[in-house]
């Protein structure tokens, strides 16, 4: 029978009545947002955030600065500045010294090892192979996605994507629903046994796209014409890496990457900005697949943006080809966030830029304006070592493991067989590398850094990059402008790991749910970052986490 007009209005006050005393789902209980999302931009600089601002668009880089919390003074906290250390300590809150991940490549055991290297796991989404035998066992901490599946009940979603395996699978943590990084021989992204043992569908129907051959067919051209790339120094010069075993493709735009594709592979995507809308892309099909910002519960995306490391390894800071990939980055940063407002809600997720370290100018350019620095060649590094070992103990005494990350490794167990004094030879080491290496400020042996009469912020710095067994027994500590390098070659591009700004200071800026408009000066660390977001979600520290919450980027409560 229809219904009277005074049952509706009872029906309809029922149903209001049902939904405001119904349970709100944890995520509006603790004020948490739907979805947080941390982008890491691998290698930028912190004045890349203002250089190339007269070009950004509305919706990118300056909807963060006008809308977002800029921390403007963050610096790395510790030593050497690398990727691998820099997206564990992001997303960890904590330093080498206790996460454990000492380098790209470090020490473990005795052995040399990759940071994500995991002999124990196997490849998924390709044949077994190295390109999917990582995993985050080598990280001795939780991370902040840890702590929200942990404080959900494991009911919270984590997805961390990158094309480089580190960068996805270190901010991911150890208990996340998956990490999927690149592979260079299929253009594939895949994951591996330690997360699933076959890759989700949506990661199959995005791969099938075959989007690395489509997107490395357009040819990269500069976004506008070449001559006003103020920001950048003339197209051709002599401080970029050319292509080509030979170096004979010029080092210039517009880049035939499509013919580029064919000599060197799929991999050439890495150093052009589509690998960058390639990780925008897969972050989207992860938030779709996933169903990420849908549920009751906080869900995290850790999504890193690799190719702006590999263009400036070979192109440096000056270059019209970063500042291309930057703008081109801003723009695709613009329709991400754009997506993010439609697909969660504007104002009902979390978003957070910051980087993993910076860079340094490439070392001809500094030489052609005056800007003290060169090339600490880590070749003559070693003979000098290798020098003071042979001296001293003979020829066959092969007491050294390594030289790399600015750090003289041991080979303990060779030292304890022979009754080596081992801190005499630290010594002689030291006095050798300080007399003989030009470039050198500093050379400490790592169990005496303490007591050592070095400035405070490169003593901290040294402690917190220091694990024992990981770490090497002696850092090396370059003179400002100077970087390491292996040969008399012209220098090319550039690099980072140093303790100076350029190397450390570093971008940072929260926007979103719970993030008030404004800016700060004052000094904030790297490991800040996630001891900002565990208060902000309102879940435990990571195990390891040293930072403390930067208060003042919270809105006001109500």
């Amino acid at each position: 029978r229809p219904m009277t007009r005074t049952t509706t209005l009872r029906l309809l006050a029922l149903a209001l009545t049902a939904l405001v005393s119904a349970p709100r789902s944890e995520a509006t209980q603790h004020g948490r947002p739907r979805l947080v999302v941390t982008m890491m931009v691998d290698q930028m600089t912190w004045d890349y955030l203002y250089r190339y601002q007269a070009r950004f668009v509305e919706g990118g880089f300056k909807r963060l600065l006008s809308k977002g919390f800029n921390c403007e003074n963050t610096r790395i906290n510790y030593i050497p500045a690398y990727t691998a250390i820099g997206h564990s300590s992001v997303h960890t809150g904590s330093v080498p010294a206790i996460h454990g991940i000492a380098g790209n490549d470090f020490f473990k055991d005795g052995k040399p090892i990759y940071c994500t290297q995991d002999t124990l796991v196997a490849s998924v989404g390709v044949p077994n192979g190295k390109s999917g035998q990582m995993s985050p066992r080598n990280l001795l901490t939780t991370t902040i996605a840890d702590e929200l599946r942990i404080a959900t009940n494991f009911r919270s979603k984590t997805i961390g994507v990158a094309i480089k395996d580190r960068a996805s699978i270190l901010p991911a943590g150890h208990t996340t629903n998956g990490a999927y990084w690149l592979d260079d021989a299929s253009g594939h992204f895949i994951t591996s046994t330690y997360y699933r043992t076959d890759l989700p569908e949506w990661v199959k129907k995005f791969n099938a796209r075959g989007r690395v051959k489509e997107l490395l067919s357009q040819g990269w051209k500069p976004l506008y014409d070449l001559k006003t790339y103020r920001e950048s120094t003339a197209d051709k010069n002599d401080y970029e890496q050319p292509w080509g075993k030979k170096g004979e493709i010029p080092a210039t735009l517009p880049l035939d990457t499509k013919k580029l594709m064919k000599t060197e592979g799929l991999g050439v995507i890495r150093t052009t900005p589509f690998g960058n809308t390639l990780t925008f892309e897969i972050a989207k099909a992860a938030i779709e697949g996933e169903h990420l910002g849908e549920g009751e519960e906080t869900d995290f995306l850790a999504m890193s943006h690799s190719a702006t490391d590999y263009v400036g390894h070979r192109y440096g800071t000056f270059a019209v080809e970063t500042e291309d990939t930057y703008l081109r980055l801003d723009r695709d940063l613009a329709d991400f966030l754009s997506y993010l407002d439609k697909k969660v809600g504007e104002g009902e997720y979390l978003f957070i830029l910051t980087a993993d370290h910076a860079a340094a100018h490439n070392l001809t350019f500094n030489k052609d304006h005056k800007i003290p620095g060169e090339a600490l060649r880590s070749d003559i590094a070693r003979q000098i070592i290798d020098s003071v070992v042979n001296k001293t103990l003979g020829a066959n005494a092969r007491v050294i493991r390594a030289y790399f990350n600015y750090q003289v490794f041991f080979n303990d167990a060779r030292i304890d067989s022979l009754g080596i004094n081992r801190s005499a030879l630290q010594r002689t080491i030291c006095q050798a590398l300080k007399a003989k290496l030009p470039g050198v400020a500093y050379a400490i042996p790592a169990d005496e850094v303490v007591s050592a009469p070095i400035p405070e912020a490169i003593k901290t710095r040294i402690i917190n990059g220091y694990r024992k067994r990981r770490s090497g027994d002696i850092f090396v500590i370059p003179d400002p402008g100077w970087y390491s390098k292996g040969s008399a070659e012209t220098p090319r591009g550039t690099t980072h790991g140093v303790w100076s700004p350029y190397d450390t200071h570093i971008p940072l800026i929260f926007m979103g749910k719970g993030i008030r408009q404004g800016h700060l000066y004052r000094e904030t660390n790297i490991t800040d970052i996630a001891a900002t977001l565990a208060a902000l979600l309102k879940t435990q520290y990571p195990s390891g986490c040293i930072g403390h919450p930067i208060t003042e980027a919270f809105a006001p409560q109500d």
